[in-house]
């Protein structure tokens, strides 16, 4: 079987894209092409993606009843798209109906929430958002919050999980809403394992073993999340693939950030200072869609197939690997995979089944 004819067979499944910010901030139509942000459901097609979770994400920088009305802002923005393109996606909270929409040909739109800022302190409001249709949640995002601390910071408020966040986890377990360790802090992750009683998952992050940042997992990590029954989903964004490329990018992309910000102020005044920080970024060169298999290699190595799959980050980066541009070109992974040995079972569990597993 060749490695196109693989792609098409199995269920190819995203456990993170933030398309749900380029839906609130550019008003983008994901119904059809764009030449904006990294997916839409025409990209998703040409790439054989059945399935993928859209982040609802908020920053840990606004304010509490902000992040819970920009998070319903942009879980509506979702629902909406997908009101609009009934023949081409769906909303799915299961991997029954992720496999049934795949066989009528129809993406299956999953909920996830990137940071737990939008539930407070408040049970009742995880709840809600799970009957509404989020199936994992972020704990936390860049900063320390009331669930647990961020591997970003270096001042830490709980040195681990919060009392509120034991609570938190119950009740998700309880819900079946899976818990997602990325972003959070190493005592925050081990505490994670310690009071789940289910199995957990990171939905996009990549091995600190070949590229040493906090935001990336340990090789014990990696093991103990394994042990526990959860699945590593590898992040595309190359900061988090290469130290090198790591480094150099920096500075350049703390240039673009703030030319974005500006940008948005007063796009006229600012449209020449935004082309030069994105030129500036651009022009460095990046790794390419081989070191994401070097990083599924490495996870497979410690503990096997069954605990790793993919987890682009798509949408809420500001370059990709070499390769790997957009959604469209997810067969390329497929292709590598072949390449270097896997066999049809491995790659079906990688590019998907593992994470369908967990729900």
């Amino acid at each position: 079987m060749t490695a196109k004819e693989i792609h098409e067979k199995i269920l190819v499944a995203d456990s993170h894209c933030d398309t749900p910010i380029m839906l609130r901030r550019y008003g983008l139509d994901i119904g059809r092409r764009s030449d904006t942000g990294h997916v839409d459901f025409v990209r998703m097609k040409e790439g054989g993606v059945n399935a993928s979770f859209f982040a609802i994400y908020v920053s840990n920088k606004w304010e509490p009843y902000e992040c819970t009305f920009k998070a319903l802002e942009a879980l509506a923005s979702v629902l909406d798209v997908l009101d609009r393109y009934p023949s081409m996606a769906a909303l799915a909270t299961d991997a029954r109906t992720a496999r049934e929409l795949k066989e009528q040909g129809r993406i299956a739109i999953f909920l996830g929430m990137e940071n737990a800022g939008p539930i407070h302190k408040d049970l009742s409001l995880l709840r809600l958002f799970h009957r509404m249709g989020v199936r994992y949640i972020t704990l936390t995002h860049a900063r320390n919050n009331e669930v647990c601390d961020s591997c970003a910071t270096k001042e830490k408020r709980w040195h681990g999980v919060s009392p509120f966040g034991r609570e938190l986890i119950a009740e998700m377990n309880r819900l079946g809403v899976l818990v997602d360790v990325a972003h959070i802090s190493d005592d925050a992750f081990y505490d994670v394992l310690k009071y789940s009683t289910k199995p957990v998952v990171s939905t996009h992050s990549c091995c600190r073993a070949l590229c040493d940042v906090p935001r990336n997992l340990t090789d014990q990590m990696i093991k103990d999340l394994a042990a526990h029954g959860g699945v590593m989903q590898i992040n595309f964004n190359p900061p988090f693939l290469d130290k090198d490329y790591s480094l150099a990018v920096a500075p350049l992309l703390d240039a673009y950030e703030e030319a974005e910000e500006h940008f948005r102020e007063n796009p006229v005044a600012n449209e020449k200072r935004m082309k030069e920080a994105k030129k500036d970024l651009f022009a460095l060169p990046r790794p390419s869609y081989k070191r994401v298999v070097d990083h599924i290699d490495h996870v497979v190595s410690l503990v096997g197939s069954d605990h790793v799959g993919i987890g682009s980050d798509f949408d809420g980066i500001e370059v990709c690997p070499v390769g790997l541009e957009d959604i469209s070109r997810l067969p390329v992974l497929t292709e590598e995979l072949c390449a270097r040995g896997y066999s049809f079972t491995d790659i079906e569990k990688i590019m998907g089944g593992n994470f369908l597993r967990l729900l």
